[in-house]
C-alpha cells in the first residue's frame, strides 16, 4: 500500500489585495493540483485558505513518492544496429552509450514497419518531498497577478512582500526556499490579538492552531459565513435585515483576519435620497453593509467590520458614523442641485462627451439610438413617441453630479431624475433599462419601452464599434461587445420580439458617415452575434449539430431560429430521424457532385420506376400540407408530417440508380431529390445531424 502524508503549505505576506483574494487563492489551488497530476502524485481533498495576510494549502494523503514507472527507449533499426560481423553499429554504439546499457540489455520490438532495438528498465519514482519545492514555485509564478513586485535586495517577484513560509510534510519540515523566504514550521496568528509566532507540529492542527490561539478564521468560506451571521444578528438588533452583496461579502472577508461586527447609524433624513444612492455610498466607499426593514426600505444604519476584538468599539462606531456623515451630505447636495436642471436641457449638452473618437460624440450616439429605437418600434408596431422619448433623455444623466461621483449609478439616476421631473414612468423605467442585462444571465427590462430602448443601444454600439475596426480580440474587449451582443440576444428571444437582425444591423449602419465598407462590417457584427448565439444555446442544452442543422438556413429572426431549433430537437428524437438525416447526407452529396443542372421542376412522364413516382406523389403531398404548417411557423409539426416520407425515401435509394446514363432521367431524378431536399431546407438541414 502506498504510504500517504498530508502536507501543509502556507505564504505569508503583506496584505493581499481584498478584490483578488478569492481568485489568487482558488487558482493556488488548481495550480497546485495541475503540478501534483503532472508529476503523478497520487493526493486526497486539496483544502485552500486565505487571509489577508496568507495563502495556504492542506494537501490530504499525498503520497510520499512518486510510483515506479516503466521507460522505453527505442534505438536504431534491427538491421542498422549490427555490422556484418555481429558487433555494434556507431549507431547502436550511440545508443547504448546513451541508455547507459549492454548490449545483452537490449530487447527488440517488432512492429508493422519494422523491427528495432529497443532498451527498457524500470525508473524509480522521486520523492515527494524533492518535487513539491518546484510544483510551489511554479504554481505561484501562474497565478494571476496583474502586476507583481519586488521587495529588499532579492530577486523574487510577487503581488505583496513574502515575509514567512510553513512547508510541512507529515510532522517533518520540507528545507526550501520560496519566494526568497527560507520554510519553516513558524506561521503568525493576528496582528494585535496574537502577534507572537504560532508553531505548527502538523498539517491537520492548521486550521485550529490559527483560531486558538491565533485569532485568525483562516478559512475563507467559513469566515464568510461568520461575516454574513454576525450581520444578521447585528441589523436584528434595530429590527431590520443586512443587505448583503456577495462582491462585498467576498470583500469585507478578504479585510478581516478575526471580523467583528460594529452597527453604526446616520440621520434618517438622508433616507429621502434614493436608496441606490445610500446603498452605493455605503458600499464602494465604506464597505458597509446597508440596513433593510422587512419591507426592504432602508432603516438608518449600518454594519462594519472591525479586524479587531477591541473594548472601544463605541469609538470605532462613532469614527465610522463621523466618516460617513459629509459621504452622505455631499449625496444630498448633488441631489438637489441636479434636479434644478432637467434631464433634456442637459442632453444637447452631449455633444461635449466623445463616446469614441471616429464616431463622435454622445450625442450623436443619442440621435442615432433614437432613430434605431422609433425604427425598431415600428416593426413591432408599437407606439413610437415613448421609445423616442426615453432614447432624447437616456444619456443626459452623464451630465449630473451624482453620476459623476458614482458613475455606477447612470441611468439608475436618470430614472429617478425623469421621475421627478413628472415624465410617464415608462420613459423613467426604460432610462435605466437601457443598460440591462448588467451580467449575463441578469434580468431583462421589463418594460416595452425599455426593451426596445436596450436593443437599440446595443445594436448601436456594436456596429459602430465594428465598424470603427474596432474587433475584439482574445481577452480584450474595451467596449464589452460581447455583453452587448449576448444582452441583444437575450432580448430578441426571451422578450419574443421578432425583428429581422442583419435588417436592424442595416438600418444602425446606414447612420454612420465616417469611411467603411458596410457589408463587410454587417457581415463582422451578424458573424459576432452568431457566436454568441452558438455558446447561448449551447448553455441552454442544445447540441452543437442541432444548432449547425438551423444555422445552414440562416433564419434572419432569432426568435425564429430558437422555433427551428425545438423543432429539430424534437425530430431528432423520432423512430424516423435518423434514417431521413442519413437520406439527406445523401442527397446533398448526390446534387453536389452532379455535372448538369438539376431540373426546375419534375417531368412525371420522364421517371421510370415505381419507386420514384411514389416518392414524387409523397413529396407533392407533404408539401401540401407542410405549407400551412410553415407560415404559422410549426416547425415542430412540419418535420413530423415530413418524417412521414421515410419509407419512400429508402424504397427510392434501394430501387433506383440516379445517376442514370439517360440524360432526361438523370436531370429528373436529381430534381426529384432537390425537391425532397428543399422540403427539409425550408425548416432545417438535417443532413447536419450526426446520429
Amino acid at each position: 500500500m502506498t504510504e500517504t502524508r498530508d502536507l501543509l503549505f502556507e505564504l505569508g505576506t503583506e496584505e493581499l489585495p481584498p478584490k483578488s483574494l478569492s481568485t489568487l487563492s482558488l487558482a493556488l489551488k488548481a495550480n497546485v493540483e495541475a503540478g501534483l497530476n503532472k508529476a503523478g502524485l497520487g493526493y486526497g481533498e486539496v483544502l485552500p485558505y486565505a487571509t489577508p495576510r496568507r495563502l495556504a494549502l492542506v494537501i490530504h494523503g499525498l503520497s510520499v513518492a512518486q510510483p515506479d514507472r516503466e521507460e522505453e527507449r527505442r534505438g536504431p533499426a534491427l538491421n542498422a544496429a549490427y555490422q556484418a560481423d555481429g558487433s555494434p553499429s556507431k549507431a547502436l554504439q550511440g545508443f547504448l552509450k546513451s541508455c547507459g546499457a549492454t548490449p545483452e540489455q537490449l530487447i527488440t520490438l517488432r512492429t508493422d514497419k519494422g523491427e528495432w532495438v529497443a532498451f527498457r528498465q524500470t525508473v524509480q519514482g522521486g520523492y515527494t518531498a524533492d518535487l513539491i519545492p518546484d510544483i510551489l514555485r511554479q504554481a505561484l509564478a501562474g497565478l494571476p497577478i496583474a502586476k507583481r513586485m519586488r521587495w529588499g535586495n532579492g530577486s523574487a517577484e510577487f503581488v505583496r512582500p513574502a515575509h514567512w513560509a510553513v512547508l510541512l510534510f507529515g510532522r517533518e519540515i520540507i528545507d526550501t526556499e520560496i519566494l526568497g523566504v527560507r520554510t519553516g514550521r513558524e506561521s503568525r496568528g493576528h496582528r494585535f490579538h496574537h502577534p507572537s509566532r504560532l508553531i505548527l507540529e502538523k498539517p491537520a492542527d492548521y486550521a485550529d492552531t490559527l483560531l486558538d490561539p491565533g485569532h485568525v478564521v483562516a478559512e475563507f468560506a467559513a469566515r464568510k459565513q461568520k461575516i454574513q451571521a454576525l450581520a444578521e444578528e447585528a441589523a436584528a438588533r434595530v429590527g431590520g435585515k443586512a443587505h448583503i452583496e456577495p462582491d462585498l461579502l467576498d470583500e469585507v472577508a478578504a479585510l478581516v483576519e478575526w471580523p467583528v461586527p460594529v452597527l453604526g447609524g446616520f440621520d434618517a433624513r438622508y433616507l429621502a435620497l434614493p436608496p441606490e444612492v445610500l446603498i452605493t455610498t455605503m458600499q464602494a466607499n465604506q464597505k458597509y453593509f446597508p440596513v433593510k426593514d422587512k419591507h426592504g426600505g432602508l432603516l438608518p444604519y449600518f454594519i462594519t467590520f472591525a479586524n479587531v476584538a477591541s473594548t472601544a468599539l463605541d469609538t470605532v462606531r462613532a469614527g465610522n458614523e463621523r466618516v460617513v456623515r459629509p459621504r452622505l451630505s455631499d449625496a444630498e447636495f448633488f441631489w438637489n442641485q441636479d434636479r434644478k436642471r432637467s434631464l433634456e436641457s442637459r442632453a444637447e449638452e452631449l455633444a461635449q462627451i466623445t463616446f469614441q473618437k471616429t464616431l463622435g460624440s454622445m450625442l450623436a450616439k443619442t440621435q442615432r439610438v433614437r432613430s434605431l429605437a422609433a425604427y425598431i418600434a415600428g416593426k413591432l408596431d408599437s407606439e413610437t413617441a415613448w421609445v423616442e422619448r426615453a432614447a432624447l433623455l437616456a444619456k443626459a444623466d452623464l451630465l449630473t453630479s451624482m453620476v459623476g461621483e458614482f458613475p455606477e449609478l447612470q441611468g439608475t439616476m436618470g430614472r429617478y431624475y425623469a421621475l421627478a421631473e413628472g415624465e410617464p414612468e415608462d420613459i423613467a423605467n426604460a432610462i435605466e433599462e437601457q443598460y440591462l442585462p448588467k451580467v449575463s444571465g441578469g434580468p431583462l427590462p421589463e418594460s416595452r419601452t425599455g426593451l426596445m430602448l436596450a436593443l437599440a443601444e446595443k445594436i448601436d454600439t456594436l456596429t459602430g464599434i465594428f465598424s470603427a475596426g474596432l474587433i475584439p480580440t482574445g481577452d480584450k474587449d474595451p467596449y464589452a461587445l460581447r455583453r452587448a451582443a449576448l444582452g441583444a440576444i437575450r432580448i430578441l428571444i426571451e422578450a419574443k420580439l421578432d425583428l429581422d437582425v442583419p435588417d436592424l444591423l442595416d438600418f444602425a449602419l446606414d447612420q454612420f458617415t465616417h469611411d467603411f465598407e458596410t457589408e463587410k462590417a454587417r457581415e463582422n457584427v451578424h458573424g459576432f452575434m452568431i457566436e454568441r448565439l452558438r455558446g447561448y444555446f449551447l448553455d441552454r442544452g442544445i447540441k452543437h449539430d442541432e444548432f449547425e442543422a438551423v444555422l445552414a438556413v440562416w433564419p434572419s429572426s432569432l426568435l425564429d431560429f430558437e422555433r427551428r431549433l425545438q423543432a429539430v430537437r424534437e425530430f431528432r428524437r423520432l423512430p424516423e430521424a435518423e434514417s431521413l438525416a442519413a437520406a439527406n447526407k445523401r442527397i446533398r452529396n448526390i446534387l453536389r457532385k452532379a455535372e448538369e443542372e438539376t431540373a426546375a421542376s419534375v417531368d412525371d412522364h420522364a421517371l421510370a420506376e415505381p419507386a420514384e413516382k411514389r416518392l414524387l406523389e409523397a413529396a407533392r403531398l407533404a408539401k401540401e400540407d407542410v405549407l400551412p404548417l410553415l407560415r404559422g411557423r410549426d416547425y415542430t409539426g412540419a418535420l413530423r408530417r415530413l418524417a412521414q416520407l421515410r419509407e419512400t425515401v429508402d424504397a427510392f435509394f434501394d430501387g433506383v440508380m440516379v445517376m442514370a446514363e439517360d440524360t432526361e432521367l438523370r436531370r429528373n431524378r436529381l430534381g426529384l431529390l432537390g425537391i425532397v431536399e428543399g422540403l427539409f431546407l425550408n425548416i432545417a438541414d438535417i443532413s447536419k445531424l450526426q446520429g
